[in-house]
């Protein structure tokens, strides 16, 4: 399970939409809490799609994105916990290219946006054999006393 406060919730939709109708990416920082391992995400990241073309269905991270956002979450004594993107008049289900790049243990939000509008929000995890994605629960906590 992804647990992200619904101001957190709200801004991976918003650069989303921005995005339209490119594809947006950006990390997910936070903590792995409780017994159940549950990733409580406490900061998002919205990073530079560096991808050239297509843009409209792929991102890129540079390597040097990557050591940035390593450095900032290691600073903030955070953990990378997934990456989202959207899917630009797509469903928000991996494609093959998302599997074939993914990671196991990251959680991987996908946000559909049909014509500049947020639609579906979903989380995935990669299984262990990277042979496909699992459904994960997104739990949206309410913000308490400005959080």
């Amino acid at each position: 399970m992804v647990e992200m406060t619904s101001r957190l919730f709200e801004q991976v939709k918003r650069e989303a939409a921005n995005a339209y109708p490119e594809e947006c990416c950006g990390a997910l920082l936070g903590r792995v809490r409780g017994s159940g391992g549950e990733k409580r995400v406490e900061e998002v990241y919205l990073l530079l799609n560096a991808k050239e073309t297509e843009r409209e269905r792929r991102y890129l991270i540079t390597p040097d994105q990557y050591r940035e956002l390593e450095k900032r979450a290691e600073r903030e004594d955070l953990q990378i916990l997934g990456i989202y993107h959207s899917h630009p008049d797509h469903l928000a289900e991996p494609s093959p290219f998302d599997l074939e790049h993914a990671m196991p243990w990251w959680s991987y939000v996908i946000v559909s946006v049909e014509n500049g509008q947020t639609n579906e929000v979903k989380s995935w995890l990669l299984q262990d054999d990277r042979s496909r994605f699992s459904l994960e629960e997104i739990r949206i906590l309410q913000e308490r006393n400005g959080e």
